[in-house]
C-alpha cells in the first residue's frame, strides 16, 4: 500500500481516457494505493474526499472516496441517470492544489459500479456526494475541472479564494466568492 505520485496539471497521461479493469487483484491493488494517496494527501494540505486511478497514473476505471469517514470504492462506474437540475461551485483538484474552478454540475447522478470484491452495485448520490463523484468521473475520461471554466473570470487561487471566503458565510462549495 504505497502512497503514490500525484500527477500534475499539465502531465499528458491526465488526458486519456481509462480502461475497464478486469483483473480484480489490479482493481484492489489500486484500490488500496489510492486510499493510502489520500490519506497522505489530506494530511498534508487539510482538504481532500477522492481521487481516481488515473491521478496515479493507473489509466483504469477506478476510483476511492472518502466521504466524512464513508469509504466509497468505485470500479468501472458508468452513469445510470444524471438530474437535469445543476448547481454551481468552486471547485479544486489534487492535480491542481493551489487553483479554484467555478463550474456547474447536476444536483443528483445514479451510478452501477463494482466493489473491490467485484460486486456490482447502484449508488444513487446528490448535492456534495454527486458532485464528487462527476469530478472523479470526468477524470476517467480525460477530462479536467479546468476544461469546465466558461471563462478566466471563473478561475482563482486558493489563496484568494479562501480570503475571499474568510469574508462569507455559508457553504463553501456552493455560492462563495468570486461569484
Amino acid at each position: 500500500m504505497p502512497v503514490r505520485r500525484i500527477l500534475q496539471l499539465g502531465d499528458p497521461l491526465l488526458r486519456v481516457v481509462s480502461s475497464p479493469v478486469f483483473d480484480q487483484a489490479k482493481a484492489l491493488q489500486i484500490l488500496e494505493d489510492l486510499e493510502e494517496t489520500l490519506a497522505e494527501f489530506r494530511r498534508g494540505h487539510g482538504f481532500g474526499r477522492g481521487i481516481s486511478a488515473i491521478q496515479i497514473g493507473e489509466s483504469l476505471r477506478v476510483i476511492f472516496l472518502n466521504v466524512d469517514g464513508v469509504r466509497y470504492e468505485l470500479v468501472n462506474p458508468e452513469y445510470l441517470w444524471k438530474s437535469a437540475e445543476k448547481f454551481e461551485l468552486w471547485d479544486d483538484c489534487f492535480s491542481f492544489p493551489n487553483l479554484m474552478v467555478r463550474l456547474r454540475r447536476h444536483r443528483a447522478v445514479l451510478l452501477s459500479h463494482q466493489d473491490g470484491a467485484g460486486e456490482r452495485h447502484e449508488l444513487d448520490a446528490e448535492g456534495a456526494l454527486s458532485e464528487l463523484i462527476q469530478h472523479e468521473m470526468d477524470h476517467l475520461d480525460g477530462i479536467l475541472a479546468v476544461d469546465h471554466a466558461e471563462s478566466m473570470r471563473d478561475l482563482a487561487t486558493r489563496e484568494e479564494w479562501l480570503r475571499q471566503l474568510s469574508d462569507c458565510t455559508g457553504d463553501r462549495r456552493a455560492n462563495t466568492p468570486l461569484s
